[in-house]
Parts: C-alpha cells; structure tokens; sequence
C-alpha cells in the first residue's frame, strides 16, 4: 500500500522555522522525483520546490533562498527546511512522488504562519 506521510505542520511567528517531512512507504523511493506543493482555499496547488531521483533540486522563486529541499533515500524520506517564514506561507504543504508512469499525493499538513 502506497502511502505519503507528512508532518512538521504547525503555527509559526513571522520569520521563524519549521521542518517538514514526508515518509514514504509502498514503491521504490529513490527512484522517484519528489517534492512539495502549497495550496490556500480556493487557489490552485503551487509546486514549492521538488527534487529528483539524481538529487536534483528545483523551487519557486518565492521561496527562492527561504526553503530547502532535501531527501533521505535510506529513510525513504523527503524534507522541506522553512526558513524566514512569512504570512503569505501560510497553507496547506502536501508531499507528491511521481515516476512518470505513477504519482502520489499526501493527505497534507497545514502551516500557518501568524503572529
């Protein structure tokens, strides 16, 4: 049974940190491109940052220099290190592992970033 599990969700001031992480289990991790979206109500699923199967990174430039990307094949986990956080972070983070033959999607974890 495939399964994405993410957590490190919570509130945070205005320029503080939170870890994510996502723990996969049920296919061959490190084959996989991972990474992270972002969605608020009513808006459309953003990509934050992925990274490949080759540890291969890419990110939106509105975390550009905030959020680190970063992955753990032999925990068959995948990170997302928030720095200097801000309102406009606030949403929903979900992890997503794709193939191009599959992909999955985790249930979500909320981040809300207020003061």
């Amino acid at each position: 049974q495939v399964q994405l599990v993410e957590s490190g969700g919570g509130l945070v001031q205005p320029g503080g940190s939170l870890r994510l992480s996502c723990a996969a289990s049920g296919f061959v991790f490190s084959t996989y491109n991972v990474g992270w979206y972002r969605q608020l109500p009513g808006r459309q699923r953003e990509l934050v940052a992925t990274i490949s199967s080759s540890s291969g990174t890419n990110s939106a430039d509105s975390v550009k220099g905030r959020f680190t990307i970063s992955r753990d094949n032999a925990k068959n986990t995948v990170y997302l290190q928030m720095n200097s956080l801000k309102p406009e972070d606030t949403a929903v983070y979900y992890c997503h592992a794709n193939s191009g033959w599959h992909q999955y999607w985790g249930q979500g974890t909320q981040v809300t970033v207020s003061s």
